[in-house]
Formats: structure tokens, C-alpha cells, sequence
């Protein structure tokens, strides 16, 4: 077995943030990842494919990019006026998103309205907090009340990806007592461990054994992610849903009051992105339909469409927001943040590939429009958010 593709993609994501603190482009490093690999790809220079090796380490890249969204998901924000605040922008959003998504089909750019419903209505948690830490409003209700909105609008389409897409033949009907019993098997490990880590003889074993060559806490989570994915295949759900439920799980579980095991989150996030999810996005580059993109106008033209459906779907329900911006640059940089989405676009627009819903060259452009929402969206809702922030806190809320 060839191990030359995957050592192509191992120095393409070495290489990849070298390239943007050493020419200071104002992109993310996933943005450089999914570009270099469509180049090093079949499709430009051939260097390399997705083979057996890439295509396994790229399935547990993703794996590990859902159980770190998942980590970022705090539960105890989804509570009271933010929950319902939150609840009715993602409903008018994904409303709306059903209405652009049936007007695609109908025009003959899309296959399926609905997993285009799916995809429009998601946005990246993980960009959305670095956005708004360096702005200094994550910690005041406005900056609150969006990542609310984000977690929901992360959580949400993964789930309604594992209902209505999944890949085995179940109806809608079935899926759903299966992920009812799913729901009811992750809340009863949940209880488990919160009953096991109650003991303190279990306590201090993990803290000597932590920070040794068998760093428990990590091998734990792996273990919990690989479980739950496994498990969710196993129901007829998509494995995403499980790993982004390890992730989630973990964040009920590990409070860490004591500050005993600081480097945890850390540490997970350097086996993630050290090691793994790069071979996700640079594998996801290789296999961008990269001719039928720039060869084909028409194709060429559904990046701009599905950028303005982002727009359309995400930025509006952020009017809904209008109590606590402020102003409006800062109700408009909410519609910016909201409509960045690179993750569920890749992911779920690959599920549609497999299914036959989705064609590569539209994949190809839904990943361009994404790409372009990460590139431009988050440093024109910074510069809007930067103009002051005086807010109040969630008291009350």
C-alpha cells in the first residue's frame, strides 16, 4: 500500500500555515488546505489521490472536526429569551431557505431544494468565535445571542442531515424513533459518566495518568467519539451526528472547576488540527470538480447565486436581533457572521455527491461560495463590530 498520496497531503497542510503568516494573507488556513489540495489534486497537477491511506485518515479528520464543533457548543447559552430569540431566527432562516432552495430547483441549478435548505441554513461556529473574541463582544448579550444563534444553526443541520440523508433506505418515520433511541443512548453514557467521575479514586487515577504517555483524558475522548460515530452508523444516522455528540458530551462533562487538567482541550485540538482534519479539507480540495468549475460558465456562475442565497438566508433573520446591536453596523456584521458556513457546506454537499442529489461541478461551486464567505464575511463584520461595543451583560436574560 502506497503511502505517496497521504505524504503529499501531510506537507501540504505543513505547508499551509507557513504560507499564511509568511505571506500575511488574510485568509483562514482551511481556505489555503481546500486550495492547495484542488491544485496538488487529479484535476491540476496529479501529485496526488484520494486514496485508501487519505481516505482514512481524511474520515477521521472530519471526525475529529465534528467533536471539536461540538466542544465549542455550550448548552447552558440555549436557555430562556436567548433560546427563543435564537429558535426564531433559525426558524425564519431555515424558512427561508426552503424558499430559495425550491426556487433553485425550479430554475434547474439545484437537485434537491431541501439539502440546499439544509446547507444555506448552517453557519460555522468555529469562525464565528474568533470573530467575535477580537471584536470584544463575545461577552456581552449581543456577542451571547449570537453564538447561540450559531450553535443552533450548527447543531440543527447536522442533526436534519442524519434524518432526511442518510444513506441507508429507512423512511423518515423509522429514522426518527432510531434517533430517538440514539438520543436516549448518548443521555444514558452521559449520566454514567457523570456518575463515575463523582468518584474521587477515579479522579485521581485520570490526573496520574493524564499528562503520561497514556494521556487518558485524550485516549477518553477518542474513544467516546469513535463509540458514538459507530453507534450512530450503526442506527442508520450519519456518523457526524456521532461525533459531533462526542463533542458536546465532552463539553457537559468536563467542567474542570478544579483547574486540574487545563492542557485537555488543548491537547485534543493539537491532535485534531496538528494531525488529522487536515487531511478532511485538503482531501476535500482533491476532490473539487476543479475543470467543470472554471471550464464551465454556467457552473461558474452558481458561486455568486449561492453566496447571495447565504446572504438571503442567514444575514436577514439577523434583523430579528435589532434590540440588542446597537446600531446598525453591528446588526449588519450579525448578517455577515451568521451567513460565513465552509463545514456543513463540504460535509453535507459531499453526503449530497454519494447520494446523487448533488452534481460535482455544483458541489464544487457550493464549496467555492462557502470558501468566499470565509474569506470576505469575517473581516467585514470585524472592522464593523471594532467601531465600540458598549452592551450589557446577560443579567436578566
Amino acid at each position: 500500500m502506497s503511502l505517496a498520496s497521504a505524504a503529499v497531503v501531510a506537507v501540504v497542510a505543513l505547508l499551509a500555515p507557513l504560507t499564511v503568516r509568511w505571506l500575511r494573507l488574510p485568509v483562514p488556513e482551511i481556505v489555503v488546505q481546500i486550495v492547495a489540495g484542488a491544485v496538488v489534486g487529479p484535476q491540476v497537477l496529479g501529485w496526488a489521490t484520494v486514496d485508501a491511506p487519505v481516505r482514512v485518515l481524511a474520515t477521521v479528520g472530519l471526525g475529529f472536526l465534528l467533536l471539536l464543533a461540538g466542544l465549542e457548543v455550550d448548552l447552558r447559552r440555549l436557555r430562556g429569551r436567548v433560546l427563543r430569540l435564537t429558535l426564531a431566527a433559525f426558524a425564519l432562516s431555515f424558512a427561508l431557505a426552503c424558499a430559495v432552495g425550491t426556487g433553485l430547483a425550479a430554475t434547474g441549478l439545484v437537485r434537491s431544494p431541501l439539502l440546499i435548505a439544509v446547507i444555506l441554513s448552517a453557519t460555522s461556529l468555529g469562525i464565528v468565535l474568533p470573530v467575535l473574541e477580537d471584536a470584544g463582544v463575545l461577552r456581552t448579550s449581543f456577542g451571547q445571542v449570537l453564538v447561540a444563534g450559531a450553535s443552533i444553526a450548527e447543531v440543527v443541520p447536522i442533526v436534519l442531515l442524519s434524518l432526511l440523508f442518510a444513506r441507508d433506505a429507512a423512511g423518515l418515520g423509522s429514522r426518527l424513533v432510531l434517533l430517538g433511541v440514539f438520543l436516549g443512548l448518548v443521555l444514558g453514557i452521559v449520566v454514567l459518566l457523570l456518575g463515575v467521575e463523582r468518584s474521587r479514586r477515579l479522579a485521581d487515577l485520570l490526573i496520574a495518568l493524564q499528562d503520561t504517555t497514556a494521556e487518558i483524558r485524550v485516549r477518553g475522548a477518542v474513544c467516546l467519539l469513535m463509540l458514538l460515530a459507530a453507534a450512530a452508523a450503526a442506527f442508520g444516522l450519519e456518523g457526524i451526528l456521532g461525533a459531533f455528540l462526542a463533542g458536546v458530551t465532552l463539553n457537559l462533562l468536563d467542567r474542570d472547576e478544579a483547574g486540574t487538567h487545563s492542557l485537555f482541550r488543548t491537547k485534543l485540538q493539537a491532535v485534531g488540527f496538528g494531525a488529522f482534519v487536515p487531511f478532511f479539507f485538503v482531501s476535500t480540495g482533491m476532490g473539487i470538480d476543479v475543470r467543470g468549475l472554471v471550464g464551465d460558465p454556467a457552473t461558474l456562475a452558481k458561486v455568486p447565486i449561492f453566496l447571495a442565497a447565504l446572504l438571503v438566508v442567514r444575514a436577514l433573520p439577523a434583523g430579528l436581533y435589532a434590540g440588542l446591536a446597537g446600531g446598525g453596523r453591528r446588526l449588519v456584521a450579525a448578517g455577515l457572521v451568521q451567513a460565513t458556513s465552509l463545514s456543513i457546506p463540504v460535509v453535507a454537499g459531499a453526503i449530497g455527491v454519494d447520494l446523487g442529489v448533488i452534481l460535482p461541478s455544483t458541489y464544487a461551486a457550493l464549496v467555492a461560495a462557502g470558501l468566499v464567505s470565509v474569506i470576505v464575511f469575517p473581516p467585514v463584520a470585524s472592522s464593523l463590530l471594532s467601531g465600540g461595543h458598549e452592551d450589557t451583560t446577560l443579567t436578566g436574560w
